[in-house]
């Protein structure tokens, strides 16, 4: 393995199921998409059937408060071992580049492994690799116990770079012709076309470390950014997976003194994508509440005071159509109950933007006793069908301009979490590579 430790960049050692695997069946949707529809992980139990796959190595977070969960965790290890013992993995070193093609785009990225220590997701951050949104820390525990013992890891993980002259990945698919293909197939459930590369051609790689390093210049950065020389550089913005990438860096923590500094699990499997991608897309995350036990209306209006109004619509397209339309000022966000679509706005809202003017009126009325659980939903078409349900309501949010996102981090830290999604819920990242953590 390689390091390059000015940019947190190792060169990993990754396995992949060997020739003859069916890869349709192998590969499987991030573990944290879905979660409010158990029959698209009960379709893809009946695809894979007993057949090698990704699914016996991973925690779908649809079941995370299931009964059962000792019982996956031992089977997602266990599985883990007999795929390695058996001579089901291949080995190979190198960086992978990717191409994943979804609803008529076309996206592009590198894999690679992280440095760990270089990568802090509290509110305040100033590593070289830092979360784009809250991490919520609760969030950990039940991620950290399936992680631990593990002796692979398979990312979900996206990072984004601030590319725009297009220098770091880009020139790798121009090269891909004369680099050995890896993998190429179509994925299950519609989610489109994954192929693979391995980039172990030395100059290709010089390349990709050449482009990184004029990115991670602090002139470069100063410059680009309109801040002072002396701000400590943002490399890598996490896009999908923060806290997968943040259970990581807490079994690191814990374990470092003991396992020492040159430990595999120091490293952690990211794909890293260019935000000025053509083929990638900001979705907005909206919010369905489950369980309605109070008038949540009569609490926004409280919440909020004069700052509050409400407009009803005849139909989710005039909802939509409102939203999208809608400026900074006032903020709106649309609402969808089993009996009324309709938009609120909100006048000198809490926060920059209306997720987050959101967000902590949800979490307030949670921690009351107003509802029964939240879920973050990708799509128009679930939301509003998720919210149409009697006790339900659903509140769909408009989206954000991805070039906005380095320097939102750069200069306010942060976003409110689930703020926004790379692409919708059947184009996110699927598993593939895996890479030994133990």
């Amino acid at each position: 393995m390689k390091n390059y430790p000015h940019l947190a960049v190792q060169v990993p050692d990754i396995y992949l199921p060997r020739q003859g695997i069916d890869l349709t069946k192998w590969a499987v949707i991030a573990c944290d998409q879905f979660t409010s529809q158990p029959e698209y992980w009960h379709k893809v139990e009946q695809i894979v059937d007993d057949a090698p796959s990704t699914l016996n190595m991973i925690f779908p977070e649809v079941y995370l408060e299931k009964p059962g969960a000792d019982e996956r965790i031992r089977h997602i290890q266990q599985s883990m071992t007999d795929y390695l013992s058996s001579g089901l993995l291949t080995p190979y070193t190198g960086m992978v580049y990717v191409e994943r093609r979804a609803a008529g785009k076309l996206r592009k990225g590198l894999v690679l492994a992280l440095d760990l220590e270089h990568y802090d997701y509290n509110k305040g951050s100033q590593s070289l690799i830092r979360a784009s949104e809250g991490t919520i820390v609760q969030r950990l525990p039940p991620r950290i116990r399936i992680r631990e013992g593990a002796k692979l890891e398979l990312p979900h993980i996206l990072v984004l770079i601030d590319d725009p002259q297009c220098t770091v990945i880009e020139p790798v698919g121009e090269s891909k012709a004369r680099m050995k293909k890896l993998y190429d197939f179509e994925l299950m459930e519609g989610s489109g076309h994954l192929n693979g590369h391995l980039v172990d051609d030395p100059s290709v790689e010089s390349g990709i470390i050449k482009a990184l390093e004029q990115l991670a210049n602090a002139d470069c950065f100063a410059s680009k950014y309109g801040i002072s020389n002396d701000q400590p550089v943002l490399l890598y913005a996490m896009g999908d997976g923060n806290h997968s990438l943040a259970t990581a860096k807490a079994i690191w923590e814990k374990n470092k003194t003991q396992v020492g500094m040159e430990h595999p699990s120091r490293y952690a499997l990211v794909e890293i994508e260019n935000v000025h991608d053509g083929g990638l897309d900001f979705e907005p995350i909206h919010r369905v509440v489950f369980g309605l036990k109070l008038d949540i209306f009569s609490a926004m209006q409280e919440y909020y005071g004069s700052g509050y109004a409400y407009t009803g619509c005849e139909n989710t397209n005039e909802m939509m159509r409102r939203v999208e339309q809608s400026g900074s000022s006032p903020q709106m966000f649309g609402v969808i109950t089993a009996d009324r679509y309709g938009v609120v706005e909100i006048a000198n809202p809490s926060s920059n933007l209306p997720v987050g003017t959101l967000q902590v009126f949800l979490d307030h009325f949670l921690s009351a006793g107003g509802a029964e659980k939240i879920d973050y939903i990708h799509g128009d078409e679930i939301v509003t069908k998720l919210g149409r349900q009697v006790g339900n309501i659903a509140f769909l949010l408009p989206g954000m301009d991805k070039s906005d996102l380095f320097k939102t981090v750069i200069l306010d830290g942060a976003l409110p979490r689930k703020t926004f999604s790379m692409g919708e819920a059947f184009e996110k990242r699927f598993y593939m590579e895996c890479r030994g953590i133990a």
